[in-house]
């Protein structure tokens, strides 16, 4: 009964960046119409979300931004690359400044290929994120387990994108910033 609650009132929050982001609109309009699949509440805070739909061309300056949103939403949550530009770059992945996917960031559940892809393919995407939900057992699912991963680290913006998940010890030395802003604001 719970994942069948769950797998329709799936609320998505569109992240639009590109030309994708023109199909995800069609979905949502009379013809495709998608809140027969419980998907009606679209959400512009990630608040309220329990699903990002990642569509366009994901630059290094915006995933920051998008990781930010991801960890706002509240678990169990999912992710969906729609385009062939949010699930590896697409025809500017050789870009300076575009990301080859938003995969390298942030757990993506679902992969929604074309450039753009057209309604119909963001349609079966969102039955098959619900086949995923249909078949999770609230045992196996990493949110619901005790000590579950904490927030994913928002990159950091240089000539290049920093994962912090790639310092060796990222977390000691988090800890220790947060606990020497803390003493400067003692002082203060």
């Amino acid at each position: 009964i719970y994942n069948w609650g769950r797998r329709n009132s799936l609320w998505p929050m569109f992240f639009g960046l590109a030309c994708c982001a023109i199909e995800m609109i069609c979905v949502a309009a009379s013809r495709y119409d998608f809140s027969r699949f419980g998907m009606e509440v679209m959400r512009a805070t990630p608040r309220q979300a329990d699903m990002i739909i990642v569509s366009g061309t994901v630059t290094k300056k915006m995933v920051p931004q998008i990781v930010r949103l991801y960890n706002q939403i509240p678990e169990p949550k999912y992710v969906i690359a729609m385009g062939a530009c949010a699930s590896g770059g697409g025809p500017f992945k050789e870009g300076y400044s575009v990301v080859s996917g938003i995969d390298k960031f942030l757990p993506v559940d679902i992969y929604i290929p074309g450039c753009p892809p057209t309604p119909q393919a963001l349609l079966n995407g969102l039955i098959k994120l619900q086949e995923k939900v249909d078949k999770q057992s609230i045992r196996s699912v990493r949110w619901y387990k005790k000590g579950a991963d904490e927030a994913i680290p928002i990159p950091i913006l240089g000539p290049d994108l920093i994962d912090p998940r790639d310092i060796p010890n990222f977390k000691e030395l988090q800890a220790q910033a947060l606990s020497q802003e803390a003493d400067t604001k003692q002082d203060a």
